[in-house]
């Protein structure tokens, strides 16, 4: 009779019956973790297809800005269009360089203070949207666990009072509840280790992309600090 009653608890359990068996609380903590699992896995796919398409810009500017093409026609080119990264850093120096050569610039130093503070500005903008939407995988991945564990508790305290309530240990009376238990354990962690390994891929993604941003910013400021002598010098000199 005890291995009948083991046969029928068996062929009960899989993951729909239990969770159409679980407790009302049981139920929410696993929608929420599979709700937390699936935005995971969309911010992954986004951000696999952002930081591809960043690196592949990034590589195409750098060719375009070190052929030796005009700064003056590479301006004219980008100012019209909606630029991100390095491009964006690029736009933002030259407009402020043009800005200020408009309105008579006389004193080097303010001028490439300006300039240094408009890329800063473009580069911290920059990393901000690359690092959006990262924190949310770092919750993820440090509550889901503990989400997950709160109904484990709650499917264990289910499992005792299905003991008490029948008056028997039996297998088939306890393991629902436990497997209730260690569902919810087992989908909280299939909700954090993805996003925990996640948010370190693409924080070190973000981290090289703004490097390169602030490599390219220093350079780029060197070019211009040398620019600006050649051509506030001889207006110094005739006053």
């Amino acid at each position: 009779m005890e291995h009948a009653d083991l046969a029928a608890a068996a062929s009960s359990v899989s993951l729909w019956s239990l969770f159409m068996q679980a407790g009302l609380i049981v139920k929410l903590v696993m929608i929420g973790l599979i709700g937390a699992s699936v935005w995971t896995w969309a911010i992954v796919i986004d951000k696999y297809m952002t930081f591809a398409k960043a690196k592949r810009q990034f590589d195409q500017f750098e060719q375009v800005f070190w052929s030796g093409q005009s700064l003056e026609e590479l301006y004219r080119t980008l100012a019209e269009r909606q630029n991100t990264g390095l491009a964006a850093i690029f736009v933002a120096a030259m407009r402020e360089w043009k800005k200020s050569f408009e309105r008579g610039a006389r004193s080097p130093i303010g001028l490439q203070m300006r300039i240094d503070r408009a890329m800063d500005v473009t580069i911290a903008r920059e990393s901000e949207h690359y690092e959006a939407r990262l924190p949310s995988l770092a919750t993820i991945g440090s509550a889901g666990p503990f989400i997950g564990l709160f109904g484990t508790v709650v499917g264990i305290m289910t499992s005792f009072q299905a003991i008490a309530g029948s008056k028997s240990t039996n297998l088939a009376v306890v393991a629902p509840g436990i497997a209730e238990a260690l569902l919810a354990t087992a989908i909280g962690l299939v909700a954090a280790i993805p996003a925990v390994m996640a948010y370190n891929k693409f924080m070190g993604d973000a981290g090289k992309l703004s490097s390169r941003m602030e490599g390219f910013a220093d350079e780029f400021s060197a070019i211009l600090s040398r620019q600006i002598d050649e051509k506030l010098q001889p207006r110094q000199a005739a006053q």
